[in-house]
């Protein structure tokens, strides 16, 4: 009973600490999953705050130039994760232009760095491509020691 108590609270502590950060939560819920994975990565709730996620899931019929309608019910369930794992910290304080990451001040900061020949790479494309570069994109990872550009 100690042990599960232990994994239990260990478990609750590393969602908490995920939360603000680049990774995924480790409890994404399969209705995220299903309807935002299946047309692009999986970005961590904390890359945006709470009320840029808001915004996206209150005009999802225009989602960057697509409808990604989705019903009621599924709508409210993404929110609600969005908005309870949604960016707190500092570097994510105010809603960037177009509630778009790749024009966030901690995004733009964090790719100084790259060249506009790395996102015209064909294999890249564009900022928001994140599994080109970062590898463990797909699994919610976007940490440094993840980053293979292609040439």
């Amino acid at each position: 009973m100690t042990k599960f108590f232990s994994v239990a609270v260990m478990s609750l502590v590393a969602n908490i600490c995920f939360a603000d950060g680049n990774r995924l939560p480790n409890l994404v819920p399969p209705i995220v999953k299903q309807e935002c994975a299946s047309c692009h990565t999986l970005y961590p709730p904390a890359f945006l705050p709470v009320d840029s996620w808001k915004r996206i899931m209150a005009g999802l019929e225009k989602h960057y130039g697509t409808d990604a309608s989705v019903d009621a019910k599924t709508n409210l369930a993404i929110t609600q994760w969005l908005t309870q794992y949604g960016g707190t910290y500092k570097g994510v304080a105010g809603a960037p232009p177009n509630d778009r990451i790749t024009e966030s001040p901690w995004f733009i900061k964090k790719h100084n760095g790259v060249s506009a020949s790395v996102w015209k790479n064909p294999k890249i494309k564009s900022a928001s491509n994140c599994t080109a570069c970062h590898t463990a994109a797909n699994d919610g990872i976007h940490e440094d020691d993840s980053i293979k550009i292609p040439k």
